[in-house]
């Protein structure tokens, strides 16, 4: 008689696509479990299943399951665009691509025409047997007003711009109280000091301000000023506790959804020039090697002098730009001395080994239609990476200073890379020429730095850096102080931006008290679970954030690309899979060639060269080679562009 197989039955978290099948993903496997479309037993994207594997002799790559049991439904609405017909309605979900339509009654319609970005509200969850069933509980935005797609994206992952009325209602009051006698109490008086801010032209909340001396012993001192909004944020009230759910702030292109009311993070919290504000200092002496002698951290009261434009600033630093250095002659001193001692740092951190993936950032502009004109490649200049500079050396010396205290705290973890991860680098490396110095178990930072150095200015550098950059893990925050490989520290934290990160926020609730001799044992235990509590949470909070980012971004590239249809451009294999080759135009944008587009051969995947091969011609496609393309078609609802390949210059 055969024994009967043991089940082996797991719970996990779905992760569905839109073609029907998914994937379960648990802390009890390394792998991701797939799950064929007719296992799916009615589950939708974001449930929380049980799980039976199938036996591993019957699995095709990775290990295959089938979900036994729904044990909790995880979405309670759908945000999407609203169609209909004659007898009934649909809601098709917008951003994560494996939710499923929503079947609306006439009944349930609410007012909401065809075309309109709608809250679909789930009356009936999907089965086996049919769909899932709702009723429209709000409309987002009509039929083509500008700027509905990317709030109801933005709603698909549950974000909201508006605030809870007593959350709204606490930071009016605090916003109209403004600065009193009282609160300047224990601070230092920095208001006659050089501080000023330096942002993007764009931006409206300004949470830090820097300055810079110089000693009596000829070092430099260097203050960072970073916005008190914990005095204004009370622990625990209406607001602290919509702060925490969203734990971050999430730039959708032109749109903002805000940790924080705008009464507090564009008005009492932001640092405006001209006008009294609260603050938490770091004053850093350095020398001009860029060594730290010494610190303090106090509470302070600044008036900020300027509100600095990064490009201004770089153009005066870069160019000598005479209109601007006239402008801010009162403290071009100032700023040259950051620009040196920036250098230095700058210098002294990529020595240690830290990494600087100086990778295209897209700069995508929209119209007051919300329609994107151009899609161009962002710069960091020297203005942008004085302030980074500034901010690194901040969050490390705040980090170092309280572990050594011993006190409860949130720090920026970044672990070394996976030893698959590490490996598959290593293969992929040597199709390049390159090398990567020790073993996959025990990579130090200073070999990813030397390899990322060692491809800058090459013409495949943003392929290279790209796919280093995603064999790293991701970085998150934790109550141990774990290191941070990516930056080659063994201390860090993020204390510099507390009005768009709730971590900032709760460690400066944490250095107030400190400060203030007011941690006790009991304030300690109770402050180490709640610091436990908010690092889990903004850590998923910032995964959704950075989810939802680059889904505005590949819907608005898309709609870009349909204006562009028929076009050549050229660009730069990206990627390569066995249905077809990715490649990368100059301004960021990415689109698919599908295989059978190659018809001048057969062309074979070859997975450790990364290139398609011609079997009877030995023409390659690989990684980081140029290509002419055209644009053949782009769908901004799918966020897919495809390309074909351009004929040659002599054909066209």
């Amino acid at each position: 008689m055969a024994k009967k197989r043991k089940k082996h039955v797991i719970t996990g978290t779905v992760s569905k696509h839109r073609r029907g099948f998914g994937f379960v993903v648990s802390e009890a496997v390394d792998d991701d479990i797939f799950i064929a479309a007719g296992s799916m037993k009615g589950a939708m994207d974001g449930d929380t299943v049980e799980v039976e594997l199938v036996p591993d002799y019957l699995w095709r790559e990775s290990p295959e399951g089938i979900i036994t049991k729904i044990l909790r439904r995880n979405t309670a609405e759908v945000a999407g665009t609203f169609e209909k017909n004659k007898k009934f309605g649909f809601v098709i979900p917008e951003g994560r691509k494996g939710r499923e339509r929503v079947f609306i009654r006439k009944k349930d319609f609410s007012g909401a025409k065809r075309g309109d970005k709608v809250v679909a509200s789930i009356t009936r969850y999907p089965d086996r047997y049919g769909s899932a069933e709702g009723r429209i509980s709000e409309i987002i935005s009509r039929a083509g007003q500008p700027g509905g797609d990317i709030k109801v994206l933005a709603r698909s992952y549950g974000m909201r711009e508006t605030f809870p009325s007593r959350a709204g209602a606490e930071a009016k009051a605090v916003g109209k109280r403004g600065i009193r006698r009282e609160d300047l109490s224990g601070r230092r008086d920095l208001r006659d000091k050089n501080t000023f801010t330096i942002d993007g032209a764009d931006s409206k909340d300004f949470d830090d301000a820097v300055s810079i001396e110089v000693n009596e012993k000829g070092n430099y001192l260097l203050g960072v000023h970073i916005a008190d909004v914990a005095h204004y944020v009370k622990e625990g009230g209406p607001l602290d506790e919509e702060a925490l759910k969203r734990g971050t702030s999430v730039y959708l292109l032109d749109q903002v959804i805000p940790m924080l009311p705008k009464a507090l993070s564009n008005g009492i919290c932001s640092l405006n020039p001209g006008e009294d504000r609260l603050t938490l200092t770091v004053e850093m002496e350095v020398t001009e090697e860029g060594d730290v002698r010494g610190h303090e951290i106090y509470e302070s009261v600044i008036r900020s002098k300027e509100r600095l434009v990064y490009d201004d600033i770089s153009d005066m630093l870069e160019y000598g730009d005479e209109r601007i250095r006239k402008r801010y002659r009162h403290i071009e001193k100032d700023l040259l001395m950051m620009e040196k001692l920036a250098a230095s740092l700058r210098k002294k951190r990529q020595e240690r080994g830290s990494l600087d993936f100086d990778l295209d950032d897209a700069r995508i502009t929209l119209d007051e239609r919300g329609i994107p004109v151009s899609v161009e490649t962002g710069e960091r200049r020297t203005a942008n990476r004085l302030i980074e500079e500034f901010m690194l050396l901040a969050n490390e010396t705040v980090a170092e200073h309280f572990f050594w205290l011993e006190v409860p705290f949130i720090y920026r973890v970044h672990e070394k890379p996976e030893i698959k991860k590490a490996e598959q680098l290593k293969v992929f490396l040597r199709n390049f020429g390159i090398s990567l110095r020790g073993s996959a178990e025990n990579i130090h930072p200073r070999a990813i730095s030397a390899i990322l150095e060692e491809v800058r200015g090459r013409r495949d550098e943003n392929i290279v850096s790209s796919v280093t950059l995603r064999s790293m893990q991701k970085a998150f925050y934790s109550t141990s102080c774990d290191g941070h490989f990516g930056l080659a520290l063994k201390y860090y934290c993020h204390f510099t931006s507390p009005i768009r990160r709730y971590p900032d926020l709760m460690i400066h609730r944490i250095i107030k008290r400190v400060i203030r001799g007011e941690l006790s044992e009991k304030t300690s235990k109770r402050l180490k679970k709640s610091a436990g509590e908010a690092a889990e949470i903004s850590s998923a909070a910032e995964r959704k954030a950075v989810e939802a980012e680059r889904e505005v971004e590949k819907l608005k590239k898309a709609e870009y690309m349909t204006y562009h249809i028929g076009e050549v451009a050229k660009g730069i294999i990206s990627g390569v899979t066995g249905f077809g080759i990715y490649v990368q135009l100059e301004n960021t944008i990415e689109g698919l060639i599908r295989i059978e587009e190659l018809d001048d051969d057969y062309y074979e995947y070859d997975a450790d060269g990364y290139c398609l091969r011609g079997r009877h011609g030995g023409k390659v496609y690989r990684l980081g080679d140029e290509m002419n393309i055209i644009v053949e078609d782009a769908d901004p609802q799918k966020r897919e562009i495809t390309f074909l390949p351009a004929p040659r210059q002599k054909d066209l």
